[in-house]
Parts: structure tokens; C-alpha cells; sequence
């Protein structure tokens, strides 16, 4: 009998149960792998920067500009006018951003995948999206998806007679979803019963109030209708995308002067999600059996709401009619609570029937901008003065949508605007060009400092190791480990004791920046240590950065930066409710780091004596400063045996088996590195007799690209 007989079905790569469906608890490695060239279809040597000078960036915007009236009779445009949809979809591309980590927002093009593509709150974008899908498709890589995005919604709030701040392209597309960001412990979609403690209190880590929402419920806490509690939930879920109160009163109020929300009948009549959809869907969801399922018949929130007399057009309309009218909760014909004027006219014209009107409506939010004490007062200031609401909104859409992108280096295209923000960490100009006999002579310096090759390496890496891929934020340009918030630290106190001594040596050479200084000074403990392991080797150094002042640095907005945990430096502040070996891999990831990289890393900056504290955790040497592999050799040797010495099994002692003596002390960041299969397949390539030259080679590697990784100017 043949195997196609014996077997009922042929079976599939990926299939059964996954390792993490058999351990829950399983260490994500697999967060390192995300994104690699193997994903990618452009291959490795793809330049956005450099394809993005063969756009012509006026036709792309004039095909924007036809696109918002060119109504699809697929999905016609309500109102005869593309434009809001437009600005909805650029807005929650951007929204997802996380102050805490830099995780999310618009900078990556992942509104294209799941979960986003599919999340409730994102109900129709994709029709959006598919609208574009023949720009995109004309101008090709010389416009990446993330890019286009949100220069889409800057086009369509310019073509309803709005005045932008202006825009930035630069956002590189990625392939594949991230799988590192946390939405939420939620099952269902917008439940909300795992991330709240005490007083309603949003977990630290998230930014929605609910499973699959950009923001908030508009509707009020689980739909109640209570347009004052909800304004604990606003302020809660804005704050963490660095937004004040007047910037929030104007980002809902300058989005809801545009277009309508959608509720024509119960939600019963919406179909599956894209992710969830039949494959003749071909990436569309959310189909509705309600009448023609589109137009008038269109089924998305669930609320029924046009908020101003002319919602393809900018105006004051919106705080005219919230402060005008008293008003009455009613329903939406899906059943939504949302408010409408009393005894008002009808004037608010239908989005697809010519003459028909209707009376105003409001979501509870926005409710709220009345009757909250602080927002009501912002509100009624933008309702007397037009123009400060439209320079208010110009500003808080231009953060919105640019927030993620790092500082203006990474900035692309003609309408970038000329003003530096506080919030865009801002640098000055070089002022140093050192030549390379400056950096020798720098360098033949800072050896002679007598400071050793522990320091040298830990105050590079302190200053370094601040970088946060999504948001670009952080690393050593700007020096701002010599500024508040920084330096006071808790992480950075062994490492800002190094900072005076080459403070000294800088003002007196007058050669290069202290951020170059400081980078350097790592190079030359590196380098100290790859002599003291028996291979010599000159660590790469790309001298050209700059050093902020205090004013160019916002001490609130840098403090989410500080580090909860840094395994690199055997550092954690507190118990997080999360592994130590989790958020060692959180850290890797944040620093974009690989598997190898991680690795070789910890493993170099142990045997280099670079704690924090300048404990002898993980130190599992007896040349310490020299480069070589016995955190590896010795962390692998069966000679012994490891056992938890505190009730939270963070830090070990490790004896010898056979006379009982402890010969070395490690925590979890360190003895993962045996513990966990993938890892240790690491480490034993680093532990093994040929391992010294390889671990240095690739020591040196990742070291140099940690020290880049804020190097904008470079790529």
C-alpha cells in the first residue's frame, strides 16, 4: 500500500503542536530573528535613501490628490471625497506608538499585517489600502508602503484646505509582522480585563485601553456612555504617545472635523476580518451582507456620527456644534451609544444621498473635550480662536505621524520643515572634523589615562546601549550620558564616574566631541582587551558626532529610556513581573540584535569585568580585561554544578562537584546562556578550542555596530 493510501492527508510544513503550545514559558530567541535579508525581497543592498532621490515627489503627491475624489464604485467615497478615510488610516498606521519601548507606530509599514490589519479598531482600512494599491504599485520601491501611508493622510488633510506643518519620508518598509510588540494578555477582541490594576490604572507596558483599539473606547469605559470617565482613559492611553492635553484636544478634535463614523446596522452583518477571511477575499475583510455592504449601507464601528456641516473641509464646526448644542444620548442603528443635538436643525449633510440631512451627533469622547474641567478650558480657547486650533493640530499631527522616526537625520524629501522640536532630540552642528592623526593622538591618551579596560568598555557601552530600534531613540551621539536624566541613572552610576577623567583629555586635545570621546575610549578597551586575549585587532571608529546641551534635552521624555533591566551589565532596578532572561532579550531587541550578537556580547563584557555595579557575576575568568572565551568554556564545563542561592532563583552559585567550593556567582542573564537550547548551541560555538579568534572577530563586529547604531549620517 502507498503512503498517500495510509495516510489521510498530506502533511505540511508548520503543522501540530508548536514548541510554544508544549512550553508557554518558553524564551522567545526568535524575537532576534525577525526581519532578516531573508525576508526581505529588495536583498541586502537596497537603499531607500538612495531610491527615494528617483521619486518625483510632485506627481506622486498630485496622483494623491486625484486619488481623494476619484470615488471606486467598489467602495464609494462618502461624501465624494477619500480624503478622511485617508487621514484615519494614516492616523492609526502612527497611533500604535509606545513611548515605554518605541514599539509601534507607522515607521515600518505594519498596518500591511496582522494583527493590525485585522484589529477591530482598523475595521475598512484595508479598503484604504487597496484604494492605493495602484500609486504604489506605479511608483514602486522609490516610495516605501510606510512612507506612503502617512504621506497619504498629509495629502488628504492638504487637499480639504488644511495647512500642514509639513513631512518626512524615511520610513523603511519591513516583510513580516512584528512579533515583539505586547498588545496585550487579552483573548477576545476588545476585552479589556487584563491590563487595568487598582483605580483603573493602565499597565505600564500598553497604550490601549482595549484588545484592538488604537486608543480608547469611544463609546466610554466598556461602552457606559460616561464622557467624564472616559477622560482618565484619554489622557492615560495619549500620554503614552507623548501627548499633552492640548495636543490631545486638538488631535480629536482637528480628526473629527472630517468625515463620519460607521454604524448603518447591527455589526452581526460584518464578516471575518482579512486575516480570518476566505482566500477569493484576497485580503479583504470585513465583508457586510447589509444592503450594497459599502456607501450608505457601510458597517465598520458601529457608531453612526458626522460631526460637522462640512466633513470633506476644514473648519471651527466641531467646537461650534459641541458647545452650541445640549446632548442627548441616544443609539446607533447597530445598537452603539453615541449623542445627538437636542431640538437641533438638521444640517449635516448625508455622506451618499444628495439633500438629505441630518441633525449633529458626538461620540461620548468627544463629550469629553466639554465637560472635563482641563480639556473644556483648552477646548473653549480653540473654539474662540481658529487659529490656534489649526496651528495646535498642524503641530500634534505633524508628532503623531513623525514621533517614530528618531531625530531629523533620517528625514527624506523637500517639505521637511526647517524647525527643530524638542521632541526630535535635537542636535547641533559639528563643530569637530578630527583627522586620523587627531585620533591616534586621542587615543595614545586615553591609554596613557590609566583607566582600565573595565571603564573604558562600560562608559562606551552606558552611552551606547540607550538605542531603541523602533523609535530610533537613544545612543552615544549627543553625549547626553553627561546630562540629565541620564547621568543620574541608577544603571550609569559605576560608568559616569569615567566621564571627568575623559572630559579632561577632550578639552584639553580640543579634537573631537566628548560623544566621539566616549565611543572612542570603548574602541581602546576593546582593543586592550583583544592584545590581552593574544589578537591584535583595531576596532573601527567613524568620528562625527555631536554633543547636546541640556536644553536640547528633554529630561521627561529621555527618562523612559532608562533601562528597568540591562542583562548586558547584569542590571535590573526592581522585580518587573517579567523573566530577567526575558528582558535580556527585550534589550537584544531593542538594539537590534541577532542571536550570535547577543551572545558574544554578554559573553565579551563579562570576561571584561563591564557590571554595573562591578559585581563578579558572571565573571567567570581569572584574566579579567582580557577578551577571551571562559565565560563560555567555563559556564559549559559539567565541573559544575549550579544551584539558586535567594528564593527567586536570580542568583546562583556555582561549586565544584568534586570539592564543593564555589568558584564562581552568576544571575539568569548569565546562565541562560547553558540553560536555554538555542542559546547554549550559541555558546558552545564560542566555547569551543577554536572559539578565541571567532568570538573576538565577532565580539569586535557587534560591538562596533552597537556603537552605530545612532550613526544615521553613515547609512
Amino acid at each position: 500500500m502507498s503512503t498517500e493510501a495510509k495516510c489521510p492527508f498530506q502533511h505540511a510544513a508548520g503543522g501540530g503542536a508548536s514548541n510554544q503550545d508544549w512550553w508557554p514559558n518558553q524564551l522567545r530567541v526568535d524575537l532576534l530573528n525577525q526581519h532578516s535579508n531573508k525576508s526581505d525581497p529588495l536583498g541586502g543592498q537596497f537603499n531607500y535613501a538612495q531610491e527615494f532621490k528617483k521619486l518625483d515627489y510632485k506627481a506622486l503627491k498630485a496622483d494623491l490628490v486625484k486619488l481623494m475624489t476619484d470615488s471606486q464604485d467598489w467602495w464609494p467615497a462618502d461624501f465624494g471625497h477619500y480624503g478622511p478615510q485617508m487621514v484615519r488610516m494614516a492616523w492609526h498606521a502612527a497611533g500604535t506608538y509606545r513611548i515605554q519601548d518605541g514599539r509601534g507606530g507607522g515607521g515600518r509599514g505594519q498596518q500591511r499585517f496582522a494583527p493590525l490589519n485585522s484589529w477591530p479598531d482598523n475595521v475598512n482600512i484595508d479598503k484604504s489600502r487597496r484604494l492605493l494599491w495602484p500609486i504604489k504599485q506605479k511608483y514602486g520601491q522609490r516610495i516605501s508602503w510606510a512612507d506612503l501611508l502617512i504621506l497619504t493622510g498629509n495629502v488628504a488633510l492638504e487637499s480639504m484646505g488644511f495647512r500642514t506643518f509639513g513631512f518626512a519620508c524615511g520610513r523603511e518598509d519591513v516583510w513580516e509582522p512584528d512579533m515583539d510588540v505586547n498588545w496585550g494578555a487579552e483573548n477576545g477582541w476588545l476585552d479589556d480585563d487584563k491590563r487595568f490594576h487598582g483605580d483603573r490604572e493602565l499597565d505600564d507596558n500598553l497604550a490601549a485601553t482595549h484588545m484592538g483599539l488604537i486608543y480608547v473606547n469611544p463609546q466610554g469605559p466598556n461602552a457606559s456612555g460616561d464622557y467624564l470617565a472616559a477622560a482618565k482613559d484619554i489622557r492615560a492611553t495619549f500620554s503614552r504617545m507623548a501627548m499633552d492635553d492640548e495636543e490631545i484636544v486638538a488631535l480629536i478634535a482637528g480628526g473629527h472635523t472630517f468625515g463620519k463614523a460607521h454604524g448603518a446596522a447591527p455589526e452581526s452583518h460584518k464578516g471575518p476580518e482579512p486575516e480570518a477571511a476566505a482566500i477569493e477575499a484576497q485580503g479583504l475583510g470585513w465583508h457586510s451582507n447589509f444592503g450594497q455592504g459599502h456607501g450608505k449601507d457601510t458597517v465598520s464601528s458601529g457608531l453612526e456620527v458626522t460631526w460637522t456641516k462640512t466633513p470633506a473641509l476644514w473648519s471651527n464646526n466641531f467646537f461650534e456644534n459641541l458647545f452650541k448644542y445640549e446632548w442627548e444620548l441616544t443609539s446607533s442603528p447597530a445598537g452603539a451609544k453615541q449623542w445627538v443635538a437636542k431640538n437641533a436643525p438638521e444640517i449635516i449633510p448625508d455622506a451618499h444621498v444628495p439633500g438629505k440631512m441630518h441633525k449633529p451627533t458626538m461620540l461620548t469622547t468627544d463629550l469629553t473635550l466639554r465637560f472635563d474641567p482641563e480639556f473644556g478650558e483648552i477646548s473653549r480657547r480653540f473654539h474662540d480662536d481658529p487659529q490656534a486650533f489649526a496651528e495646535a493640530f498642524a503641530r500634534a499631527w505633524f508628532k503623531l505621524t513623525h514621533r517614530d522616526m528618531g531625530p531629523k537625520a533620517r528625514y527624506l524629501g523637500p517639505e521637511v520643515p526647517k524647525e527643530d522640536l524638542l521632541w526630535q532630540d535635537p542636535l547641533p552642528p559639528a563643530t569637530h572634523k578630527p583627522t586620523a592623526a587627531d585620533i591616534a593622538d586621542v587615543k595614545a591618551k586615553i591609554t596613557a589615562s590609566g583607566l582600565s579596560v573595565s571603564e573604558l568598555v562600560s562608559v562606551a557601552w552606558a552611552a551606547a546601549s540607550t538605542f531603541r530600534g523602533g523609535d530610533k531613540r537613544g545612543g552615544a551621539n549627543g553625549a547626553r550620558l553627561a546630562l540629565a536624566p541620564q547621568k543620574d541613572w541608577a544603571v550609569n552610576k559605576g560608568a559616569v564616574k569615567t566621564l571627568p577623567k575623559l572630559v579632561e583629555i577632550q578639552q584639553a586635545s580640543g579634537k573631537m566631541s566628548l560623544a566621539d570621546m566616549i565611543v572612542l575610549a570603548g574602541n581602546v578597551g576593546v582593543e586592550q582587551a583583544c592584545k590581552a586575549a593574544g589578537v591584535a585587532v583595531e576596532v573601527p571608529f567613524a568620528p562625527g558626532r555631536v554633543d547636546a546641551t541640556q536644553a536640547q534635552t528633554d529630561v521627561d521624555s529621555f527618562a523612559v529610556l532608562e533601562p528597568v533591566a540591562d542583562g548586558f551589565r547584569n542590571y535590573k532596578k526592581s522585580k518587573v513581573g517579567a523573566p530577567t532572561e526575558a528582558l535580556l532579550i527585550d534589550r537584544a531587541q531593542l538594539l537590534t540584535l541577532t542571536g550570535p550578537e547577543l551572545t558574544v556580547l554578554v559573553g565579551g563584557l563579562r570576561v571584561l569585568g563591564a557590571n554595573c555595579d562591578g559585581s563578579q557575576h558572571g565573571v567567570f575568568t581569572d584574566k579579567v580585561g582580557a577578551l577571551s572565551n571562559d565565560f563560555f568554556v567555563n559556564l559549559l564545563d559539567m565541573g559544575t554544578e549550579w544551584k539558586a542561592v535567594d528564593d527567586e532563583a536570580e542568583v546562583f552559585e556555582g561549586r565544584d562537584r568534586t570539592s564543593g567550593k564555589v568558584t564562581y556567582t552568576g544571575t539568569r542573564n548569565d546562565l541562560i546562556f547553558g540553560s536555554n537550547s538555542v542559546l547554549r548551541a550559541y555558546a558552545e560555538v564560542y566555547a569551543s578550542a577554536d572559539g578565541t579568534e571567532r568570538l573576538v572577530r565577532d565580539f569586535v563586529a557587534a560591538w562596533v555596530k552597537v556603537m552605530n547604531l545612532d550613526r544615521f549620517d553613515l547609512a
